[in-house]
């Protein structure tokens, strides 16, 4: 099919097509297979993401806080297109790779599909899933979306902020993860807010994610929210009133991970230092240590990011710190499409090197063998134990 022939942009069909429940975002379980080979655009360094194009559909408009996002983006000075229809033209280009990096450079402000109200389980992150937005700017080379992906990428923002917060009342005191768990009873029913967007990277354009945390601190209840981010920007969070409702998790790896293969992020000491300052703030904060990989001295280079873990929080009184454990691990799917996008990447996606696991959806995904997965984790328990005696562990996957 040629450019010309393509079809326009769907706005009201999701990036991430509805499907069975899924379990973390970075698990790879559970995810439907799209093929966008040969896409990508190089990695860039981190800065806020300034969009070079904003459209937002008739709907939105209508929405009180799509009106708040306009006039927030047009005070960045960007030109917000308003369009006539639910549809988004100009995305495609006369290439695949044209297409996808317009479509990445691309904000559209949209209202969420009806099918968002009925929140999916999300074990072993949290009891529910709510999606804000989809899409991330990032450029990571082991990209959690890449076997989710459907179309080109255009990062949607739901301007029914109001109604996909009203809508979570109904689920308090529902769940399984917390309710199973004596070590996280006391959060109560735990919302993720983050397993198709990156928060820090999208909230200085809509400030919804400073609602949701405004919101979860006026909510009387036994509920938390939680959301992960590989970026720092954190200074509109600091004053909140949250309550301690909200967990903000910081993704974070050894250096030599996070300098090769995480494209536009926020460097690893950005993150910390985020890490202390919500922190200090009385925030419950996280890591989300992910994707752990066995490279050459993974050891040192984990015990260094340990080291630096532990100094960035070793005077701060009442700690709430949680880590969650996640191995890399890889569907030939998800390969196709990274090794697509980024041809020359040195990430290890060897199937001869990895066992075959079975996810309870029919997926099929390479991970460490089990003597391997064995060893790391018997280390970071360790390692965690004497180097950040603070933090509790989550669970390891």
């Amino acid at each position: 099919m040629s450019p010309t022939e393509q079809p326009d942009v769907d706005l009201d069909r999701p990036l991430a097509p509805d499907a069975e429940p899924r379990p973390h975002s970075a698990s790879g379980e559970g995810t439907a297979e799209r093929d966008l080979a040969e896409l990508a655009p190089p990695a860039r360094s981190a800065r806020r993401w300034t969009p070079k194009r904003v459209v937002v559909t008739p709907a939105a408009l209508d929405e009180p806080h799509g009106q708040r996002i306009v006039a927030r983006v047009e005070a960045l000075g960007i030109e917000v297109e308003r369009l006539t229809a639910n549809r988004l033209t100009g995305v495609r280009g006369e290439t695949d790779r044209e297409t996808y990096a317009r479509a990445k450079s691309t904000l559209a402000v949209v209202v969420s599909p009806p099918s968002k109200r009925r929140l999916q389980p999300i074990s072993p992150s949290a009891d529910w899933r709510v999606d804000l937005a989809e899409g991330c700017p990032a450029h990571c080379q082991y990209c959690y979306l890449a076997g989710s992906l459907s179309g080109p990428p255009v990062t949607r923002v739901y301007a029914d902020l109001d109604d996909i917060l009203a809508n979570l009342t109904s689920y308090a005191g529902t769940g399984e993860v917390t309710s199973r768990s004596a070590a996280r009873r006391h959060e109560g029913t735990t919302f993720e807010a983050s397993c198709y967007s990156d928060p820090l990277a999208l909230d200085h354009l809509t400030g919804s994610w400073q609602r949701a945390v405004e919101h979860f601190g006026a909510w009387d209840a036994p509920v938390q929210l939680r959301w992960t981010t590989k970026f720092a920007d954190v200074d509109r969070f600091v004053a909140l009133d949250h309550r301690g409702r909200t967990r903000v998790r910081f993704s974070v790896n050894c250096l030599p991970v996070t300098r090769r293969w995480e494209g536009g992020t926020s460097t690893l000491e950005q993150r910390l230092d985020a890490v202390r300052r919500l922190a200090l703030a009385d925030y419950p904060v996280g890591l989300t240590i992910a994707p752990i990989m066995p490279l050459e001295d993974w050891r040192d280079h984990y015990g260094e990011l340990l080291e630096l873990v532990g100094r960035a929080v070793d005077d701060v009184a009442d700690l709430d710190l949680t880590a969650e454990l996640i191995t890399h691990r890889f569907t030939a799917g998800s390969k196709e499409v990274l090794t697509g996008w980024y041809p020359r990447t040195t990430l290890e996606m060897d199937e001869a090197r990895r066992s075959v696991k079975r996810g309870k959806f029919g997926t099929t995904k390479h991970v460490y063998p089990r003597e391997v997965m064995a060893e790391l984790r018997g280390w970071f328990t360790t390692a965690l134990a004497e180097r950040v005696p603070a933090c509790r562990v989550l669970y390891w996957t």
